[in-house]
């Protein structure tokens, strides 16, 4: 169940940046992640009044506060400022082949949680499959190398481990449901985005030209991209290991050739080369290894 949700995390994901590209400029990085992140917690919380939060306390809902405050909060901010340095494709490249590895070294190293010599043989050909996946549909791009860019994107590497092996730990156990841990790191993110709004005297609200609409899309791309995905995402913390959680969501840039071909657009012989061999590093992944469980 985990491995499912890991890759439908993955699936929400490369949808919704599909989606999210139709709205142009007219959402700041800050902007569109306080958007995305309200519209959520709306929801989620919506949910918790039907679906009562199970196993909470106070311990536990502050480490998922500081949680999203970090991973999300954090994180999500120093993957847009990279973006905005060095482009999408060398963004994605260092967070994503970034983020597993040092999600796998703070699992064994504060959660005593390791993953077997097969699964990381797993992890290697995923990542190295997506990162080829990157290059080869951005061979034509270049961007100027900017020292900073690399490092935010670092940064989010790094944000994005702490947040995945804290949810990990918590909801490994079992007790806490998926919605309320998801519902609480996006308020834990909110911490972080609200005041760096407000201080920096940024717009709140999207800037739209005159017959533009793109709050349809934006929702849409918002309830599957932010509030399917964080809820799939933690559900996958509970039943899988973080590594092993991470690395499948890294899946994420080779589904969205998926997306790609379902609206028309050819895919290379090599990005689907790479895309196949990724599908042997997710069967190493899912075959070896002992069950997370509980």
């Amino acid at each position: 169940m985990g491995v499912f949700a890991a890759l439908g995390t993955a699936l929400c994901w490369a949808i919704a940046a599909r989606l999210f590209s139709g709205t142009g400029n007219a959402f700041s990085p800050l902007t569109m992640n306080f958007w995305k992140g309200l519209i959520s917690i709306l929801l989620l919380g919506l949910v918790l009044l039907f679906v009562p939060p199970m196993g909470l306390n106070v311990s536990i809902i502050c480490w998922l506060l500081i949680s999203g405050f970090i991973g999300i909060g954090i994180g999500d901010t120093c993957f847009f400022k990279a973006l905005k340095s060095i482009g999408d494709s060398q963004a994605v490249l260092v967070a994503e082949t970034l983020a597993p590895l040092f999600t796998a070294l703070f699992a064994m190293a504060f959660i005593g949680e390791w993953i077997t010599w097969q699964q990381w043989v797993g992890v290697a050909i995923v990542l190295l499959s997506v990162d080829m996946v990157i290059k080869a549909r951005k061979r034509s791009t270049t961007h100027v190398f900017a020292t900073s860019g690399y490092l935010y994107g670092v940064a989010a590497a790094l944000c994005q481990a702490v947040g995945a092996v804290v949810s990990r730990d918590i909801l490994g156990s079992g007790d806490v449901d998926a919605a309320s841990a998801a519902f609480l790191r996006l308020i834990g993110g909110m911490f972080f985005v609200v005041p760096l709004i407000a201080c920096g005297k940024t717009r709140w609200l999207p800037a739209i030209s005159k017959g533009q609409r793109i709050w349809p899309a934006f929702i849409l791309a918002t309830l599957l991209g932010t509030t399917a995905a964080i809820y799939l995402q933690m559900f996958a913390f509970a039943y899988a290991k973080a590594a092993v959680v991470q690395t499948l969501i890294a899946t994420s840039a080779l589904m969205s050739l998926g997306v790609a071909w379902v609206l028309g657009e050819k895919a290379t012989k090599a990005t689907i080369l790479w895309s196949i061999v990724a599908l042997i590093g997710v069967a190493v992944l899912v075959s070896f290894g002992a069950p997370a469980g509980h």
